[in-house]
């Protein structure tokens, strides 16, 4: 399974982006898809993480200012930043949760990063 992550870019605070992820490859099911970032010298984290059942998980940083949404017949997720801060600047990873055949162990798929930069 692949994952193909765009949409990152250099923008001023206050600014918004979109952030795009596509999968290909062989996919049973994907239980989760969402975004998790690295700033350097930092460990990564959770942004935000979507939920086959429906839940959904933000980091309290970004909780009213980002917003994830999926597309489960492409197998796509999007991440809306909106007022963004220098403090959102870092390397976001698009990550998804997936079974390639029925009765795999869901594992993490990883996207290559896209940078994001954010300027006050």
């Amino acid at each position: 399974v692949q994952l193909q992550a765009s949409g990152g870019g250099l923008v001023q605070a206050g600014e918004s982006l979109r952030l795009s992820c596509a999968t290909s490859g062989s996919i049973f099911s994907i239980n989760a898809m969402g975004w998790f970032r690295q700033a350097p010298g930092k460990q990564r984290e959770l942004v935000a993480r979507l939920f086959s059942g429906g839940r959904t998980d933000y980091a309290d940083s970004v909780k009213g200012r980002f917003t994830i949404s999926r597309d489960n017949a492409k197998n796509t997720v999007d991440l809306q930043m909106n007022s963004l801060k220098p403090e959102d600047t870092a390397v976001y990873f698009c990550n998804a949760l997936v079974r390639r055949v029925v009765g795999e162990v869901p594992y993490d798929s990883w996207g290559q990063g896209t940078q994001v930069t954010v300027s006050s």
